[in-house]
């Protein structure tokens, strides 16, 4: 079959003979030489060669036997795209090998020259877990200039696929976002995750393939859009959205999906613990489960049992329970329900206990670090915090401080924030933000009047008499200064305050306490009424440099770095009801700006980006210390002296050092447990968590940035998986009981009393006993189920209820705690005397009739 090509290599006459089935079948295999499977396989396309080979980094076997053998193409066998090693560029092949994917694949061929410096390097990992020897310029991304120059990244369209345009605007300016971009396309084993619909691997396909060094002219975001549509609804369908809103659902979904626990919270729970990792209170948990496996060693036999052995494990279960039931109820009243919550004492004295977060606390992942301390207790499983590379780029805190006129009594609240949705001032509220009157009651109520500090009155002045002929000058200072202007609760908004018992006028006014990495600002310009919606067109003029938040910082905010450079700016063109959605980029690798519109990328001026009717903007740190650190890595990394010691870094870690102002202390816990060791369910990928450094550069970093621990030797934690198997035996004991209980149960004819457990509880309970989540339910909940009448709890009518036994009520407090009881007695005995008495009405008035 002859050879039909789009491209001029030489090379395409010695490939031979295979079809589409042949590769398909070749990409379920492995790597002839280190045995590797997985996405990133290339097959060798000379003729009678049956080579397949990786294409990883850190090994890239492929381009080994290319040079040892001069066979120049290769296919990758997940994307079917053909690559020259002699041309140095893609080739087109149009045989069996499917049709042409505009998709690009995820490999990054490297040169003869890296691969030979990769493979002569002998330095050697710890012997438990054998690691394969990086090169640590490599795992940096301190990339050659040469490089850079010859093809900027970052430049690839995306189709618009029916009414899209949203989504690709705000793709492309969350895709020119360094940190969020780095994290994807090399920490890319970090994204793992069993949670639908996967949108973090979509969305890692889809950044890998905007920034592969050998870009197609555009991609088309299917999967992508198919896992938008399958979250949230509203996305279905044809019809124009909202940019802003398609970001807030993507970054939430990404957040669930990736997120785990936070290792420090996790260690401060495990102070004073029992020395392997847990709290006291998990360890009285777990006594409880100790004392009741050794006791029931038949809960597993047959089931046919006598009514005399049957009724002897009924009374030692009840026994247990009675002899457990103060634990149980001191583990109750051990959990705190405000445990998340943060007491801020005001300058006036006055304590608010308010939720320190607006993240759902929900369980994390099951292949998440939280299989090591899976015994915790109840009170440490609500507490538990949780991050992800969303809230690490884009959360930020505000302080909003809530003050009584009448008591003087200030109530304090800390909220995070992925984006600031800023209002567009006009006229009025221009002249009041300007006004001298207005700044001065501000600055007394702790608010940012002196925002306008370096503006100048003349300057002001000229740009208000400017407003009377061409409409108000609205800059992006005035939009921050609106949003954190003091506001004035009267009339219908009054303040409920906590101490006057009574509705007051208040005033309120917020602060920033925490920065964000990345600053998403969304300028509030629809407006939606009930019948009709209008947009603001106001011109909102904004920096691409020193954006600067220093003015609008808390007092005792520990903020050093407040100034932020414009990364990308999503516009919209048109009205409310029908429009178009673009992108202006700045490219983080030659620094110029782009114009995104769908599958168009067209190269724009500075002043090309300013005039633009800006809708949601993202900032990013600026720190010149941060590029300086950086270069004194990379003269560390050139040097050529020995190092006897190699140490184990965070690669999460290290991508912060890359693209954040400030990456914080190191932090090795996400691949580290409690104990130092590696925990057993992520033994298997641990070269996608850690890179491995030489000494000098270690000793460098740790004494810049601090934290740790060091690590020089891997190994798999002995604890941990003494812990695991515990765990298995607790779920397995368990479940064994339950279902027992729960047959026993169901034989019962007339049962005496009736249990009733909330089903919310039980199903957090049942996903822990079956292995979907690490963590023990808390204690049993049953508030949201009864309902109190004259002083006795009942059954609520109509709520999420089922019905157990009271030997299987028994069994699941002595291990969980938990109330309160609510109990339904099915007594033959009551009905009769209702129906006697409607029988003797029923007679008196007969015989009344009579």
């Amino acid at each position: 079959m002859p050879v039909e090509s789009s491209s001029d290599c030489p090379h395409l006459e010695c490939v031979g003979e295979i079809t589409k089935d042949e590769l398909i079948h070749k990409s379920h295999g492995q790597c002839q030489d280190c045995k590797v499977g997985g996405p990133n396989l290339w097959a060798c396309l000379e003729n009678t060669c049956a080579y397949v080979g990786c294409g990883e980094s850190h090994a890239d076997h492929s381009t080994v036997h290319s040079q040892e053998t001069r066979h120049n193409l290769t296919v990758n066998l997940t994307t079917l795209r053909v690559w020259c090693y002699a041309c140095g560029k893609e080739v087109f092949v149009e045989r069996k090998l499917g049709p042409h994917c505009p998709v690009p694949s995820t490999k990054t061929l490297a040169s003869p020259q890296t691969n030979n410096t990769q493979c002569s390097r002998a330095q050697g990992s710890p012997t438990s877990l054998r690691l394969p020897p990086t090169n640590g310029c490599e795992d940096l991304g301190m990339e050659t200039e040469e490089e850079d120059e010859l093809r900027a990244r970052g430049l690839t369209g995306l189709k618009n696929i029916g009414n899209t345009c949203y989504m690709n605007a705000a793709l492309q300016a969350l895709s020119n976002c360094p940190p969020l971009t780095q994290f994807f396309v090399e920490c890319g084993g970090l994204v793992r995750t069993d949670k639908k619909p996967a949108l973090s691997k979509s969305y890692q396909k889809l950044v890998s393939d905007l920034w592969h060094k050998n870009r197609p002219s555009y991609v088309i975001p299917t999967n992508l859009f198919q896992g938008i549509k399958a979250v949230n609804p509203m996305f279905r369908g044809y019809s124009q959205q909202d940019s802003q809103e398609f970001l807030r659902c993507l970054m939430d979904q990404l957040h669930e999906e990736l997120k785990e626990p936070l290792a420090d919270s996790e260690r401060a729970d495990n102070k004073g613990g029992s020395g392997d990792g847990r709290s006291a209170a998990s360890g009285e948990e777990s006594n409880e489960a100790e004392m009741l496996i050794p006791d029931v060693p038949d809960s597993s036999h047959s089931s046919r049992q006598t009514n005399r052995e049957w009724q002897k494990e009924k009374n030692l279960i009840n026994n247990l329970y009675r002899g457990a039931g103060l634990s149980g109820g001191d583990l109750y009243k051990d959990v705190d329900t405000t445990s998340e919550a943060v007491p801020i004492i005001s300058n006036q004295g006055a304590i608010k206990v308010v939720s320190s977060s607006t993240r759902p606390q929900t369980p994390p992942d099951s292949r998440s670090a939280s299989a090591v301390t899976s015994c915790s207790s109840p009170k440490s499983r609500r507490q538990k915090k949780y991050r992800s590379v969303i809230s690490d780029v884009f959360d930020g805190t505000i302080v909003s401080s809530v003050q009584c006129l009448t008591c003087d009594r200030v109530s304090v609240t800390l909220e995070n924030f992925q984006d600031l949705s800023l209002p567009i001032p006009g006229k009025e509220d221009l002249a009041k933000l300007h006004s001298s009157s207005h700044q001065t009651s501000l600055i007394k109520a702790g608010s940012c009047g002196e925002a306008y500090a370096a503006q100048g009155w003349v300057a002001f002045v000229m740009e208000y008499i400017k407003s009377w002929f061409w409409g108000p000058v609205v800059t992006l200072q005035d939009c921050l200064a609106a949003f954190f202007a003091r506001d004035e609760l009267k009339g219908d908004n009054m303040y409920s305050c906590e101490k006057c018992k009574k509705l007051r006028n208040g005033v309120k006014f917020c602060k920033v306490q925490s920065v964000p990495e990345i600053l998403c600002i969304h300028l509030k310009r629809f407006r939606h009424e009930l019948m009709f919606s209008t947009k603001i067109g106001t011109h909102v003029s904004f920096p691409l440099e020193g954006l600067d938040l220093q003015p609008f910082l808390a007092k005792d905010s520990s903020a050093h770095t407040t100034s932020y450079d414009l990364l990308s700016v999503i516009c919209h063109h048109g009205t409310a009801s029908s429009g178009h959605y673009i992108a202006y980029c700045r490219n983080d690798l030659n620094n110029l700006w782009y114009e995104f519109d769908d599958q168009s990328v067209t190269e724009v001026s500075e002043s090309c980006v300013q005039n633009a009717e800006a809708y949601v903007l993202f900032y990013k740190k600026s720190n010149e210390e941060a590029l300086k650190e950086r270069r004194r890595v990379t003269a560390l990394l050139n040097v050529t002296e020995p190092s006897l010691l190699q140490f184990y870094v965070s690669r999460q870690w290290l991508n912060k050092f890359k693209t954040f102002a400030e990456p914080g202390p190191i932090s090795n816990d996400n691949f580290l447990c409690s104990h130092g060791g590696v925990p057993p369910a992520k033994a298997a990928f641990i070269d996608d968590l850690v890179v491995m450094l030489p000494q000098n550069v270690w000793d460098h970093l740790y004494s810049r940035y601090g934290g740790g621990p060091a690590v020089n030797h891997l190994y798999v934690c002995h604890t941990c998986q003494t812990e695991i198997e515990k765990l298995e035996k607790r779920r397995k004991t368990e479940l064994d009981m339950f279902v027992r209980l729960n047959k026993a149960f169901q034989e019962e004819e007339s049962p005496v009393v009736i249990y009733c457990i909330s089903m919310q509880w039980f199903r957090e309970w049942e996903g822990f006993v079956k292995g979907k989540d690490n963590d023990p339910p808390g204690p049993i909940d049953n508030s949201k189920i009864a309902i109190n009448k004259n002083g006795h709890l009942t059954l609520k009518q109509g709520a999420d209820s089922g019905q157990i036994s009271e030997e299987t009520w028994n069994f699941l407090h002595s291990m969980h705690g938990g109330s309160p009881v609510v109990t339904v007695r099915p007594n033959v005995s009551h009905p009769e005397p209702e129906a006697s008495s409607q029988s003797e009405e029923k007679m008196e008035v007969e015989t009344r009739s009579v």
